[in-house]
């Protein structure tokens, strides 16, 4: 293919650079993307037929078939996955899955570099809704951008696109429309926490459930034996985990059955009840999985909440003993009723726990990360722009403390140095300390979305420095997914 790209090379007058992993070819035409100074475009040649199933421009001729030049638009990736389905996702097939983020939609062909098919299944396009809304993207963006870097990269094996932490029906139903393979239903705005409440009004809740008496008679005596121990539902802890989950349980039950009639496909569903207060004990996972398959839902990944912190950014904070233990649990009931696997979110440097969860787990979980490969893009900027990077961050620092509202964490501002007290040089290390992780992690949505004079104020800048240290930018994200990946056992 060296003489296609030769001929291609002389044909732009040296213009384009290729990527010359994207090659694909069908019995009709070639493929490839290419770049300029300014940006990316797909290269197209055949015959004008199978042409015309693009939007482009004919810039000439090779070998009897015309050249167009097309942008990365919807209709033209719609049209390459209509031509390529191994560019459509999938349903995960592997027991190992591993969800790649990417805020900034230009990842994807980093990640795919990190994945050996064989070993782990990669979800390359997962976004939550909350990521959606404050980066100002929607479904389709987020699916397209991965699909292009999958294209890129060459990466020719299945992949998932995971509608992340959707909490409402209709953003389940838009998912389902443009081809999620993979829906994450977050309850957690159904989870009761007893400690929040007023004893009282559970006690009226539990009393009055038209489904309490029926859940009595199949759980309040009922035993289970995990890892050798005896645990057991009576009166008073059944009351707790029935008034805690099951308004989150109906909420799972009501969205399954959208998503059912919304998809005409099969689908991979997983529930989350992670980011909650509450450390999922092992009789409310008995008790929450048991009633989803009562309900006839069909998941197979269940997100729990272990003990410990899970801020986003920076690595497990707890006992690492104690979060063994429990895992070893969950394992065990997950093992004893079968047909799903274990999820970790928040997974994002969690180097601590990686050898354990591939250990405990057989190495049978999926895991999520999502703001790593965005600070790995802002480490990017701190090594190439400088000046852009203190501006980010400045910005950041006035918005942190209406940002963090929806985290939970525990920076510090106090411990980040003053940035114009630092050399050029040391900025990118500031990416190394939790605490100025954590900072430029939590306004993510404000930096990408900051608008000044009609344009934007950081992220088109923030752009153009990753575009042009694309190889650098890469070379960061796969050292550092990488990373994850290499501690999970592959």
């Amino acid at each position: 293919m060296s003489d296609l790209f030769t001929q291609f090379q002389q044909l732009t007058k040296g213009r384009f650079v290729p990527y010359t992993a994207s090659l694909r070819k069908t019995a009709d035409a070639t493929f490839f993307l290419v770049r300029d100074q300014t940006q990316k475009y797909l290269i197209v040649i055949g015959k004008k037929g199978i042409c015309e199933l693009f939007e482009g421009q004919k810039i000439g001729e090779i070998d009897r078939q015309d050249v167009v030049l097309c942008a990365k638009n919807e209709r033209n990736c719609e049209s390459l996955m209509s031509l390529f389905p191994s560019l459509k996702p999938r349903t995960c097939n592997l027991k190992l899955s591993f969800g790649f983020g990417d805020r900034l939609g230009v990842a994807t062909a980093a990640h795919a570099q990190c994945v050996q098919k064989e070993k782990l299944f990669p979800i390359f396009a997962q976004q939550s809704v909350r990521e959606i809304s404050r980066t100002d993207r929607n479904w389709i963006d987020v699916l397209h951008s991965a699909v292009w870097g999958v294209f890129e990269s060459g990466y020719a094996g299945p992949f998932g696109a995971d509608a992340d932490h959707v909490k409402k029906i209709e953003d389940l139903e838009s998912a389902a429309h443009v081809g999620y393979t993979m829906f994450t239903i977050d309850p957690s705005d159904h989870v009761k926490d007893p400690a929040k409440f007023d004893k009282r009004e559970l006690v009226r809740f539990y009393e009055e459930h038209p489904m309490r008496r029926t859940l009595e008679t199949k759980y309040i005596g009922k035993i289970f034996t995990v890892l050798g121990e005896r645990l057991t539902f009576d009166e008073e802890n059944f009351a707790e985990v029935f008034v805690t989950y099951i308004d989150a349980i109906e909420h799972v039950e009501k969205c399954y059955k959208a998503l059912r009639a919304a998809h005409r496909n099969s689908f991979d569903l997983e529930v989350s009840i992670d980011e909650t207060s509450l450390p999922t004990t092992p009789l409310a996972h008995i008790f929450f999985v048991q009633e989803l398959v009562r309900r006839g839902v069909e998941f197979q990944t269940v997100a729990l909440r272990f003990p410990g912190e899970w801020q986003k950014g920076i690595d497990y904070i707890g006992d690492i003993d104690l979060f063994s233990k429990s895992l070893e649990k969950h394992v065990a009931i997950a093992k004893m009723f079968t047909g799903y696997r274990l999820s970790l979110h928040s997974g994002s440097d969690k180097f601590s726990v990686y050898p354990i969860l591939a250990e405990k787990t057989d190495r049978t979980i999926h895991v999520k990360t999502a703001g790593t490969s965005y600070l790995e893009a802002i480490r990017v900027v701190a090594k190439f722009a400088p000046d852009l990077y203190r501006e980010i961050h400045k910005y950041a620092l006035s918005r942190f403390e209406q940002d963090r509202a929806s985290y939970h964490v525990t920076t510090d501002l106090s411990k980040i140095p003053d940035v114009d007290k630092l050399e050029d040089p040391q900025l990118a290390s500031l990416l190394d300390q939790p605490d100025s992780r954590q900072l430029i992690h939590i306004t993510y949505g404000s930096v990408l979305t900051a608008k000044k004079d009609g344009g934007t104020l950081f992220k088109d800048r923030i752009m153009r420095v990753l575009f042009e240290h694309e190889a650098e930018h890469y070379d960061f994200l796969k050292k550092h997914l990488a990373k994850h990946i290499q501690l999970l056992g592959v």
